[in-house]
């Protein structure tokens, strides 16, 4: 078995970090760590055709990711990191599932900019939350696209000032279809390249 199948097997069922013991994040963090070691992407900044498209989070340390679960009356659905390089943009996006037809939306998009060959400082400046179905969201790569071509959404879609919300990422792994990067706050994140 390969590290890579190592590691999602591992995360299986642990509903992307929701769901796991302090057992079960050692014995994960010890597979990616392992995995980061056979990198096949020394530098992934230079890879913008591996990084470009839609990301799917299938497992994170992140406890305010995870914490997005405790809004009262909804979960915290699907969970998207989506990568425009040629933009230096990025836009994460969690789904939020709960009372039908009330399905909501979180997104907060941010500035990249590279710092080496594989990092990024992130700089957020838009935090958009709504209804699914009132912005007629469907998959990220609409919404993402609808996003660029200046579209503003309601209820509610402000911005944010970057001086006071940013980080950096770091990218640790990248193949064509696994990206696993690590944070600013110590969060690491483990994300599978959607297909559409």
């Amino acid at each position: 078995m390969t590290l890579k199948t190592d590691l999602l097997e591992t995360i299986a069922g642990k509903n992307r970090g929701l769901l796991t013991t302090e057992v079960d994040r050692a014995n994960i963090l010890t597979v990616i760590d392992r995995l980061e070691d056979q990198n096949p992407t020394s530098k992934p900044l230079e890879t913008p055709q591996l990084l470009e498209g839609d990301w799917r989070l299938v497992y994170t340390t992140s406890k305010g990711i995870l914490g997005i679960n405790r809004f009262p009356l909804m979960q915290l659905g699907q969970v998207y990191q989506c990568i425009r390089p040629e933009q230096n943009k990025i836009y994460n996006i969690a789904e939020l599932e709960g009372i039908p037809f009330l399905e909501g939306l979180i997104l907060v998009e941010a500035t990249l900019e590279k710092v080496s060959d594989k990092r990024v400082n992130v700089f957020f400046h838009r935090f958009l939350i709504g209804s699914q179905r009132l912005m007629g969201y469907r998959f990220p790569k609409g919404l993402v696209e609808r996003l660029i071509s200046g579209q503003k959404f309601m209820p509610i879609d402000f911005g944010i000032n970057s001086k006071d919300n940013n980080g950096w990422l770091e990218i640790t792994y990248l193949d064509e279809d696994l990206r696993i990067g690590r944070g600013n706050e110590g969060s690491v994140f483990v994300l599978s390249k959607e297909k559409y």
